[in-house]
Formats: structure tokens, C-alpha cells, sequence
């Protein structure tokens, strides 16, 4: 499934009982103009992005401490590969997934840093 696809979906393109909001006309317009290899990056980068931080949430919710590091160490390399794409490619997009990883980076942090604040 390509991001063309899913915005399509997203929109209710093709369904005349789904009127198209402003996100999705937006969504459908951002993403009709990138190149079908473009679309494929895309869709996997934003899966496997996705599926890291769910294995990540999982550690850090079951207490395994070990995630607290991992989850710095993988966010902070996502975010250096996205500040290499934002600075070449300039995507708004991108920019704010950035910003939102750095948010949930220094939260990561703050937590983690309470946690072994704590006595034993």
C-alpha cells in the first residue's frame, strides 16, 4: 500500500457519501505528486518507525529498563537519518516528525533519569 493509497482511503476517495475534509484533501494533494519510489520509502520507513516504537512503549511500559537506553539510542538514530532527509529534501512533514521524536527523546530521558533517581 502506497501513501497515495492510504491518503485516498483516508479522504473517502471514490465514496461520494464521505465528504473530504481539509486534512485529507491535504493529504491527498501533498502526497499525488511524489514518485511511486518515493511513496514505497516512505510507507516502510514510517512502518518500521512505527513498529520500533511500539516495541519500545511495550519495554518501557512493562518496567524493562533496558528499553530506556535502546529507545534513546533508536529514536536518537532516527532522528539524526531525519534531520539528514529534512535538511536535503526540506519536508514541512518531516519536520514535524522530527520535532515530535526529539519531544518524545527528552521525555524518554526525563523519566529514565527520575527512575534511577529512585532508591532501590
Amino acid at each position: 500500500m502506497t501513501i497515495l493509497q492510504v491518503a485516498e482511503f483516508v479522504s473517502g476517495s471514490g465514496s461520494p457519501a464521505t465528504p473530504h475534509g481539509a486534512i485529507a484533501t491535504w493529504l491527498l494533494h501533498a502526497t499525488e505528486h511524489l514518485s511511486s519510489g518515493t511513496q514505497h520509502f516512505a510507507s516502510a520507513y514510517l512502518l518500521v518507525h512505527g513498529a520500533i516504537k511500539v516495541g519500545l512503549v511495550a519495554g518501557l511500559m512493562r518496567g524493562w529498563h533496558a528499553a530506556y537506553p535502546l529507545a534513546l539510542l533508536l529514536l536518537t538514530a532516527f532522528i539524526g537519518y531525519q534531520c539528514y532527509r529534512l535538511f536535503r529534501f526540506h519536508s514541512p512533514a518531516l519536520a514535524v516528525f522530527t520535532a515530535v521524536d526529539i519531544v518524545i527523546v527528552l521525555l524518554i530521558w526525563h523519566e529514565w533519569r527520575s527512575l534511577m533517581r529512585k532508591p532501590a
